[in-house]
């Protein structure tokens, strides 16, 4: 795939070169908006604006809604205000709320002037709920049925208005006041008798959402039950707009993407690693750096304070594998816990059970690593001459102890973050990895000290 749109992007520009505009547009318009709007970005930007205006024009659309904001800026701006307004009116409402919001002032001002009357209300709607929300997720484009219309005169509607709704495999039925009651798919309209009512082939008990319901919910109860689209209502279950599986796809992804940075112990972005700017990306991972460098300094306390008996009995050179044992062992439990909570797998209330499974499994880990030692030291012992039992005694039980502790606070770290009301990520393998060092270290010069002295 990357060398064939290499080998485009080479024909484009050839084609540009000698001014063969047609045949750009018979090579475009045979290929995905999805691609198209890749290909764009490959290209230099003063090339795009007649690029572009050589797609037909629900193409253009639908290729335009793909494109990286960084492209649909500079297309607007050399827009006129018959391109933009043409642009506007093919493509659907939650995706120009999404181009607004990503979008300077200057361009938002320009672009609520070109939109309908009746569009720019509906714009303003869905900006007035909260960000992470299920109302600022939907859009208004639907397809509403009556209870008392035959199969037939529903599809007569679907066919009169669904070109301009963003689905119509799921038609909505409500009441005059907008009441929701029932849902209907296309595939049972089709396959019902034509004088078949709606009231007797809807489903009268629809999956819904608040428009105030977390868009992280939203796109859970559209993966659980394998929904095209999911209804959002009002306090008073009045319909007012749908989630799209196309939006439920995208929270899916920013979610996954945000985790992965907080686990790594990175501020979250939202702009590909590519386009995001050196000081950009440097904000993003000083402060977790900076927070876990200084957090260290319990570590150097500890070494400072038992330093005497570290070296006394030859112990140094075993802090590398200890701390390092403790960290891929707390890592181990908080990444599996983590993924349960955000799969919806375990709540708090499971939190004994969940520390019962994981004090047993890092016991058996715990002695197999101790063991796993013990016989590491025989054997390194016996070919250099040296070995001394105690201080193999005393590295294994710390590893025992380590490992035991370590699985503990892995699990139990995600739970209460989510608790308290932190997002349970944060608790991952940077912070876990710091706090364990500390904790190892002084289990083992504790125990260096029991036993040795």
């Amino acid at each position: 795939m990357e060398e064939k749109e290499i080998d485009i992007i080479e024909k484009i520009n050839a084609l540009l070169l000698l001014k063969k505009y047609s045949e750009i547009r018979d090579l475009l318009i045979e290929m995905n908006p999805v691609d198209i709007a890749n290909l764009f970005s490959e290209l230099p930007m003063n090339r795009l604006p007649v690029l572009f205006r050589l797609l037909p024009k629900e193409l253009g659309a639908d290729t335009f809604v793909e494109m990286e904001p960084e492209t649909q800026e500079h297309l607007i701006k050399g827009f006129s205000d018959n391109e933009l307004k043409e642009v506007l009116e093919e493509i659907y409402l939650d995706d120009t709320v999404d181009l607004l919001e990503e979008m300077p002032a200057n361009v938002v001002k320009r672009i609520l002037i070109n939109s309908e009357p009746e569009t720019r209300k509906q714009i303003n709607e869905i900006l007035k709920y909260p960000e992470d929300s299920a109302g600022s997720l939907m859009t208004t484009e639907y397809v509403s049925l009556r209870r008392d219309m035959t199969a037939y005169e529903a599809l007569k509607r679907i066919r009169r208005t669904g070109i301009d709704k963003e689905t119509i495999y799921t038609c909505y039925v409500t009441k005059s006041n907008r009441k929701l009651i029932g849902i209907v798919t296309a595939r049972s309209l089709l396959l019902a008798e034509e004088d078949a009512l709606i009231d007797d082939i809807m489903n009268d008990k629809p999956i819904s959402v608040n428009t105030h319901t977390d868009k992280e919910d939203v796109a859970d109860i559209i993966q659980k039950y394998d929904l095209i689209a999911l209804p959002v209502v009002d306090d008073e279950n009045r319909l007012v707009g749908i989630v799209t599986i196309d939006d439920a796809i995208d929270v899916i992804k920013e979610e996954a993407t945000e985790d992965i940075e907080k686990m790594a112990g990175m501020l979250p972005s939202d702009k590909p690693y590519l386009r995001t700017g050196v000081f950009e990306t440097w904000k993003a991972r000083i402060p977790w750096l900076l927070f876990l460098m200084l957090s260290a300094l319990f570590t150097q306390l500890i070494i400072t304070h038992f330093e005497a008996t570290l070296t006394l009995f030859s112990l140094s050179a075993f802090i590398p594998m200890i701390t390092g044992t403790a960290g891929n062992s707390g890592s181990q439990s908080s990444v599996a816990v983590i993924r349960a909570l955000s799969l919806g797998e375990i709540e708090f209330k499971n939190t004994f059970r969940i520390l019962f499974k994981e004090v047993r499994v890092a016991f058996f880990c715990g002695l197999t690593l101790a063991v796993a030692n013990m016989i590491k030291a025989l054997i390194q012992g016996a070919i250099q001459g040296n070995f001394v039992f105690s201080t193999s005694l005393v590295v294994s039980i710390t590893i025992l102890i380590t490992v035991i502790i370590a699985k503990i606070v892995g699990s139990l770290l995600p739970i209460l973050a989510e608790k308290i009301g932190f997002d349970p990520a944060v608790m991952a393998s940077p912070l876990i990895t710091t706090v364990l060092d500390s904790v190892s270290l002084l289990v083992f010069a504790t125990i260096a000290v029991l036993l040795l002295y």
